[in-house]
C-alpha cells in the first residue's frame, strides 16, 4: 500500500505562509491589551521553539500549557508545533487534582503557565514527577522558586532563541497536539490530533460552511484551550489571514457585550447556555453590539429550538447549530447559513459523513434513535494510554460519538442525549434534552437538567434540576406547571416528578452540563438512607 505520509508542518500554513503572502504587517490577534501581527508571531514562535530546544526538550516532548486567552497562547501553541514539540492547552477551570491528574498522565516537561495560575498550580507543578520547568507568562513581580522545579519567565524563553524561520522535519500523519476530553462524563482523556486536522476543519467547516475570508473579524466566547474555540480563534481565522479576539477573563455576558462593541467582530461563536444567559440581558439588541456580524455559530451541546428563535429575533442574526466533538477537533453536523433548521445539529459538513447505528450494530433509518457515527479527516490519532476506550470509540475510519441521535426524513440530525445519559421509563427510552427542552420553553426556567432516580418502587423516573430566572420563586404552583409543560411538549411519560431548584448546575468550563455529577449526587443520598 502507498505511503500517503509526507514532510509538513502545520505552522507553514497557518504562520509562514501569511507572511509570505505579504500579510505580515496584519494584525491576527488582539487582547486587551496587546495586538500581535502575523510577522510577529512567526519571530516569537520561532524564539519560543528555539527556547524550548535550549531547555532540553527535543520533538516529540511535551508541554503543557495553562494559559488564558491572550496574544502569548498562540506565540506559545504554534512556536511548540514549530519545533516538533507537543503543546497540551488546559482548561484553566480545572482543580488541582485534576491537574495534577493530567500532568503525571501526560508526563509533560514543561508547564508553561498564566501568572494569575501559577500560585494554584505551585504545589502540582513540585510534585509531578516528569515536569523539570515551570515558565510563567505575564510576571510582573519576581517568580517563587520550587523545590525540585526551575522556574523561568516567558520573556527569558524567548530571548534564548533567534527569531530566523525555522520548521522541525515533521510528517503531515505525525501527532502535533493533545487536546485533554471535557468531562462532561468522567475523567478527562488525552486526545492526539496529527498536524493535518486544523487545516481540514478550517477548510471543511470554516472555509465550507462559514464562508471565512480575510476581511473577518472573529470573537469566540469558548475558549482556545477548547477544541471548539481552538477552530473558532485560531486555526479558522489563521487559515485565510483574517484576524480573531480574544479575551481572558470569564465571558460573562456583560464581558461579551463589551468586547462585541469595541471589536465589531463579524462572527461570534458561543455555547446555548451563553446565548440563553445572552437574551437574558437587558443591553441585548441588533447585532449584539456589532454593526458588521453576519454570523453566529452554536456547539457544546445541542441549542434549544426556542433560543435559536429568540436570538433570531431579537439580534436579527441566524444561529449556525452544530456538533462536533475533541474527538473530532471541531463541526461535523451543522446548519447552514440559508438552511436553518432549529431543534436540529442540521447535515453533515461537506468532507464527514455519518450514520445512525442500533444496539446490534446495524445502521438504522429514518426516524429511529441510536449512536452517532462519523468519519473525516480530522479524526484524533487516539486516545493516550486508553487501549479499551480507544478500541471502543475508534473502529477503522469511523469515530463513536456517544451521542444519541435520530436522523429525520428532510436529512437532518436531531440529538436525543448522551448515550450514558439515556434512560428508560415504562420501558420507553427518555432523552434527558427533549426534556431539558421543553422545561426550559417556561419562561421561569434558565437550565435545566435531567436524570433518571429509581422511586420508592425502585423503577426509574425523571428528576429535573433547574435554575429559576430572577423574578420568580419555587412553589408547588410553579412545579406543576413545569410538569404540564412537559406533558404537553414532550410526552406525558417524559414528565420529571420531582424538581429540585439549584443556584446553579455543575457544568465543564465549556458549558457543558454534567449529569453524571447529578447522578452521582443521588446515588449518595440513596446511600447515606434517610436523615432526620
Amino acid at each position: 500500500m502507498e505511503d500517503q505520509r509526507r514532510p509538513y508542518n502545520a505552522v507553514s500554513d497557518f504562520v509562514d505562509a501569511n507572511v509570505d503572502r505579504g500579510w505580515g504587517d496584519k494584525v491576527v490577534f488582539t487582547d486587551p491589551m496587546h495586538e500581535l501581527t502575523y510577522r510577529a508571531l512567526e519571530a516569537a514562535s520561532c524564539q519560543f521553539g528555539r527556547g524550548l530546544y535550549a531547555l532540553g526538550l527535543r520533538p516529540e516532548s511535551r508541554i503543557v500549557l495553562l494559559l488564558l486567552d491572550t496574544v502569548d497562547f498562540p506565540i506559545a501553541f504554534w512556536g511548540a508545533i514549530r519545533a516538533g514539540i507537543v503543546p497540551i492547552p488546559l482548561n484553566t477551570l480545572l482543580t488541582a487534582e485534576q491537574y495534577a491528574y493530567i500532568l503525571e498522565d501526560s508526563r509533560a516537561e514543561i508547564v508553561l503557565v498564566s501568572a494569575p495560575l501559577m500560585n494554584m498550580l505551585a504545589p502540582v507543578v513540585a510534585q509531578a514527577t516528569a515536569c523539570h520547568t515551570a515558565i510563567v507568562v505575564g510576571a510582573d513581580a519576581p517568580i517563587a522558586k520550587l523545590d525540585r522545579v526551575k522556574t523561568l519567565s516567558f520573556a527569558r524563553v524567548l530571548a534564548q532563541g533567534s527569531s530566523a524561520r525555522f520548521r522541525a522535519s515533521t510528517l503531515s500523519d505525525e501527532v502535533a497536539f493533545w487536546l485533554y476530553s471535557s468531562g462532561s462524563t468522567g475523567a478527562p482523556k488525552g486526545v492526539k490530533h496529527v498536524h493535518t486536522s486544523l487545516m481540514a476543519t478550517a477548510r471543511l467547516y470554516g472555509q465550507g460552511v462559514l464562508g471565512v475570508h480575510a476581511d473577518d473579524v472573529m470573537f469566540s466566547a469558548a475558549k482556545l484551550f477548547f477544541a471548539y474555540g481552538l477552530g473558532n480563534a485560531m486555526s479558522f481565522p489563521m487559515a485565510v489571514g483574517a484576524r480573531a479576539v480574544l479575551l481572558p477573563e470569564r465571558a460573562t455576558p456583560e464581558a461579551i457585550l463589551e468586547t462585541m462593541r469595541r471589536h465589531q467582530p463579524t462572527i461570534f461563536y458561543g455555547v446555548p447556555t451563553l446565548y440563553a444567559a445572552l437574551l437574558a440581558h437587558p443591553e441585548l439588541g441588533r447585532g449584539a453590539g456589532s454593526n458588521r456580524l453576519r454570523q453566529c455559530v452554536s456547539a457544546g451541546e445541542a441549542l434549544p429550538a426556542h433560543v435559536g428563535q429568540q436570538w433570531r429575533a431579537k439580534v436579527g442574526v441566524d444561529i449556525l447549530d452544530g456538533i462536533g466533538s475533541t474527538e473530532m477537533l471541531h463541526i461535523f453536523l451543522s446548519n447552514r447559513p440559508g438552511e436553518i433548521h432549529y431543534g436540529t445539529s442540521g447535515r453533515p459538513v461537506p468532507g464527514y459523513d455519518a450514520k445512525i447505528l442500533g444496539e446490534d450494530g446495524g445502521v438504522l433509518d429514518a426516524g429511529e434513535m441510536g449512536e452517532l457515527v462519523v468519519r473525516g479527516p480530522s479524526a484524533a490519532e487516539g486516545y493516550w494510554n486508553q487501549r479499551a476506550k480507544n478500541r471502543r470509540t475508534f473502529v477503522g475510519e469511523w469515530t463513536y460519538t456517544g451521542d444519541k441521535y435520530l436522523r429525520e426524513a428532510d436529512g437532518c440530525y436531531r440529538y436525543c442525549g448522551r448515550v450514558d445519559d439515556m434512560f428508560k421509563v415504562s420501558g420507553v427510552w427518555v432523552s434527558p434534552f427533549e426534556v431539558e427542552a421543553a422545561l426550559i420553553m417556561h419562561p421561569a426556567v434558565l437550565e435545566a437538567a435531567v436524570i433518571g432516580v429509581p422511586d420508592d418502587d425502585g423503577l426509574i423516573k425523571p428528576k429535573a434540576f433547574v435554575v429559576l430566572n430572577v423574578g420568580y420563586a419555587a412553589d408547588e404552583g410553579l412545579f406543576e406547571a413545569l410538569k404540564n409543560q412537559v406533558k404537553q411538549q414532550a410526552g406525558v411519560w417524559k414528565y420529571p416528578r420531582a424538581i429540585e431548584v439549584r443556584n446553579e448546575l455543575p457544568k465543564t468550563a465549556t458549558g457543558k452540563i454534567q449529569r453524571f455529577k447529578l447522578r452521582e449526587q443521588e446515588e449518595a443520598c440513596l446511600d447515606s438512607g434517610p436523615t432526620g
